[in-house]
């Protein structure tokens, strides 16, 4: 399945689950990408914050160095951070590859992104209804105002650089591509309206597909992006701390993700040929709060069987979420009938509907018991720094991270224990197209 696409198509690139492409086989499909930027242009590169572990700190000083070459005029990064709390300065420094205190050619500044300050947004455009209803088909079908990062406002930068990675994902299918704009760079409008509609799509229906409602609106919202925009689109895995490359392409953002995502699903999917009635995940260390580490039950979920336990072993968490922390303590995870109803009685959820989302995509699914009552389709046991009683406030079981043995699963059965919980995606067999 390799992949050599020619500039002519706007996409160069390579990219198969056996690759491990080098320093410098990635300059090769680097200089390719950025040699139509011309000497003297402007270009802000988007990054991704430290929840996501990717191939930037590779990517981006020889991005720089190419760019310093072709003499161009201003270079900046905006930190597609979404909703997360800011990076230290140390931490936006590793992420894009600044070793010591060695200057990244040509960069002037590293931006935050405040999605919920109005004074650092720009209107780029709107998403009529029709045009919003036809798109999610039928699932929203208001009309959508495009803010986003003042730094898009037209004029500022010719080029824009998407430094992404693509993985299977809850509410886009696959991340990457133009879901660094949206919500990464984006305002509290469309960020909300792209998580809801993720849960409404149903997180079974999404996860691990390429054609999902959000990421079609995604798309379509980027279209109105007033610069240029290159993709930059790698597949990457970590074994022992060693970084691997499968792909990168680049070039248009809707191709990108497409090849991208064709190898990501043979590297992050893992196939289990059954399900288990109780899953360890010892949660991946780069997740430091439960807003993120979530992703041990979107990417377990489908193989833990009806009245199943997931236990997710997290030491490293002392916090559900930095930024969202009160509202998850005061609704509560529960299934998607379960949320929809609290949604559709309390105005603070309608207006924070990334937060009903994550409230749904963490319980993952519902089942109806004989009468009726809709409960988790498992239980989620959190094994962390989280106090029992704010465990038992958002419906989580509380373990004492202490007392948790691995040994004492290990030759069960009916159990599956899976490290770095939260990076793969674990099917019991492939999705049909």
């Amino acid at each position: 399945m390799s992949i050599v696409l020619a500039p002519a198509s706007f996409m160069t690139g390579k990219g198969h689950p056996n690759f491990d492409l080098s320093p410098a086989e990635l300059r090769e499909i680097l200089s390719e990408a950025l040699s139509t930027i011309s000497s003297g242009s402007s270009v802000l590169a988007i990054v991704a914050d430290k929840t996501r572990d990717d191939s930037t700190d590779i990517l981006f000083p020889l991005a720089a160095q190419i760019l310093a070459d072709r003499k161009i005029a201003k270079f900046d990064a905006l930190v597609a951070q979404g909703t997360h709390a800011p990076m230290s300065d140390r931490d936006k420094r590793t992420k894009i590859g600044a070793v010591g205190t060695a200057q990244m050619p040509g960069l002037s500044h590293i931006f935050d992104h405040d999605w919920a300050d109005p004074e650092k947004l720009v209107t780029i455009g709107v998403l009529n209804a029709a045009r919003v209803k036809e798109i999610t088909g039928g699932l929203i079908d208001r009309s959508i105002e495009l803010k986003v990062n003042r730094l898009l406002a037209p004029g500022l930068y010719d080029t824009v650089l998407i430094f992404g990675t693509t993985a299977p994902h809850e509410v886009a299918g696959f991340s990457g591509g133009a879901k660094y704009f949206f919500p990464g760079v984006a305002g509290p409008e469309l960020t909300h309206a792209t998580h809801w509609l993720g849960a409404l799509a149903t997180i079974e229906n999404v996860i691990g597909r390429v054609e999902t409602p959000p990421r079609h609106l995604f798309e379509a919202a980027a279209d109105f992006v007033p610069s240029r925009v290159i993709s930059l689109s790698s597949v990457v895995t970590r074994d022992s701390g060693r970084l691997r490359t499968h792909a990168l392409f680049c070039g248009d953002f809707r191709q990108g993700v497409r090849k991208a995502a064709d190898v990501s699903r043979h590297v992050h999917i893992k196939y289990t040929g059954r399900k288990y009635k109780r899953v360890i995940a010892l949660l991946d260390e780069h997740l430091e709060d439960l807003w993120v580490g979530g992703k041990a039950s979107y990417r377990l979920g489908p193989v833990i069987e009806e009245g199943g336990a997931l236990i997710i072993y997290a030491p490293q968490l002392t916090t559900l979420s930095e930024t969202h922390g009160a509202l998850i303590n005061r609704y509560g995870y529960a299934p998607l009938e379960t949320i929809r109803d609290l949604v559709s009685h309390s105005q603070e959820l309608q207006q924070n509907l990334c937060v009903a989302a994550h409230l749904a995509h963490v319980s993952f699914a519902g089942r109806r018991l004989a009468d009726g009552t809709i409960v988790p389709r498992y239980s989620i046991t959190l094994a962390s720094a989280v106090d029992p009683d704010t465990c038992r406030q958002v419906n989580l079981r509380y373990m004492d991270p202490h007392a948790f043995r691995r040994e004492d699963y290990e030759t069960d059965p009916d159990t599956l224990i899976v490290e770095q919980a939260g990076r793969d995606l674990y099917l019991v067999q492939p999705l049909e197209a």
